[in-house]
């Protein structure tokens, strides 16, 4: 009999989802609820019922899970930037191990060795950008899951403490200056956003304010506001943005006070980094993932490397300090040009970036004469096209270096590649956003004996 909405049960909870939501069985029906952990007693609620599942909610938790904790964020469950603050880290670590194991033999159909999942050390303050939603009141926050209501956040625990002060400086400046916040559905307003991006290597941050009109009020006032917040302050920028769409960092870009950029450092590597530079927001956890990535190349100094989705360059510079030739291919002309300064800035002569995308960067290759020893993929949340796949098969690299931001994108995948003669050896998941659902892995795949 299918189950009503509204009606009350109770279940033990038996597994998770891909997002971390407990799973039940309530009469021959799959319930999804948030919040549950693993092996909980609960009473829970149905909020809403399709064909064969339903979701619900918790009302009580009979038998707590010895791994259930309290979450010591206020804004946790409204806010939508974290998921797990109600488990310890160590279930964590399993849940999101399971999640990868899970997606390779339910959707790849693989039996691949994965190894422990490399934790972070730091749980807490380790991003290195922040986003917040500037909303009435004046507050700073993040928005509800699923929604555009802000949820106020004065202190985000995986924030870095400097983006949560220049958070504070706006709000105190906003304040002092009654300077209106910018509402999208009338399009009123003038703050819209607050961008922070902190360099990790030297403890500069870049402070950008996203409005609707280029000229601010009590400019002055701001400057020193935010410097007298935060000292560390190396750039302070506006960015004007007058399109009524979630693409925060668009428009023109002024410099208020200080430097045009930051520069960072990772893996041993220099970069410049604009407002609209890509780089990894968890730098010490990005480390271990581009070593793990390093270590399955498997590089000796001869192999010609070929880097697709390249992005501003960071996997190919620093494949390119153990081959003979690195060549990064992006179809973003911007990353495109930031990686090649980002070369020029480290002095490595061996790595060159073309616009283009894999069809193109084969065939480039092949009017050369070359063909690749090594591929790395570092595609999107979507994985890779079935054509792409197919595209890098058959220049008949020996290895592939797959370094995946969705466990079942790149099962999907690896399945494709042991159709074509490569098979994955093995997979190493990496915890790179602590408290968050998403889970990263990097994945070895070589070709098949013949």
């Amino acid at each position: 009999m299918p189950l009503t909405k509204n009606t009350t049960h109770t279940t033990t909870i038996r597994g998770y989802t891909s997002d971390g939501e407990g799973v039940a069985r309530i009469d021959g029906q799959v319930v999804f609820v948030k919040g549950a952990i693993d092996g909980e007693t609960c009473t829970v609620r149905i909020l809403r019922t399709a064909k064969s599942v339903a979701w619900a909610k918790i009302e009580a938790v009979i038998t707590p899970s010895p791994h259930r904790i309290t979450p010591v964020c206020p804004a946790f469950g409204p806010c939508g930037g974290c998921d797990f603050l109600h488990m310890d880290y160590a279930e964590e670590l399993r849940l999101k191990h399971q999640r990868v194991t899970d997606a390779l033999t339910r959707v790849g159909g693989l039996d691949v060795p994965v190894h422990p999942i490399l934790a972070a050390e730091r749980q807490t303050h380790y991003r290195n950008k922040a986003i917040f939603t500037v909303g009435d009141g004046p507050v700073t926050g993040f928005y509800r899951r699923r929604s555009h209501q802000i949820i106020p956040v004065d202190t985000c625990l995986i924030q870095s403490e400097s983006a949560n002060k220049a958070a504070a400086a706006l709000r105190e400046w906003m304040t002092t200056y009654n300077i209106q916040a910018y509402t999208e559905t009338a399009h009123t307003g003038l703050i819209r956003n607050l961008f922070v991006r902190e360099a990790r290597s030297t403890g500069k941050i870049a402070v950008c304010i996203v409005a609707t009109k280029g000229g601010l009020p009590h400019e002055t006032a701001l400057i020193d506001t935010i410097r007298r917040h935060c000292p560390e302050a190396a750039s302070i920028t506006l960015c004007v943005n007058t399109k009524p769409t979630n693409v925060v960092l668009q428009g023109n870009f002024r410099t208020l006070w200080g430097d045009d950029y930051l520069t960072d450092t990772l893996c041993g590597l220099h970069f410049r980094l604009s407002p609209r530079s890509f780089f990894q927001v968890n730098p010490a956890q990005a480390e271990r993932l581009y070593g793990q990535a390093l270590a399955y190349a498997d590089l000796g100094g001869t192999e010609t490397v070929l880097d697709l989705y390249c992005g501003t360059g960071t996997i190919t510079l620093l494949m390119a300090k153990h081959a003979k030739h690195a060549v990064g291919a992006e179809i973003v002309p911007e990353a495109t040009r930031d990686a090649n300064e980002n070369a020029r800035i480290n002095g490595i002569s061996n790595a060159e970036f073309i616009l283009a995308d894999a069809a193109v960067a084969a065939e480039t290759l092949k009017t050369r004469g070359r063909t690749p020893d090594v591929v790395v993929v570092d595609p999107p949340r979507k994985g890779l096209a079935p054509e792409v796949v197919e595209q890098i098969a058959e220049m008949m690299p020996e290895r592939i270096v797959y370094v995946s931001c969705d466990p079942a994108t790149l099962a999907r995948d690896l399945k494709l590649f042991a159709t074509l003669g490569y098979g994955t050896r093995e997979v190493t998941p990496v915890d790179m956003f602590p408290r968050c659902a998403h889970v990263e892995c990097v994945a070895w795949i070589a070709k098949d004996p013949p």
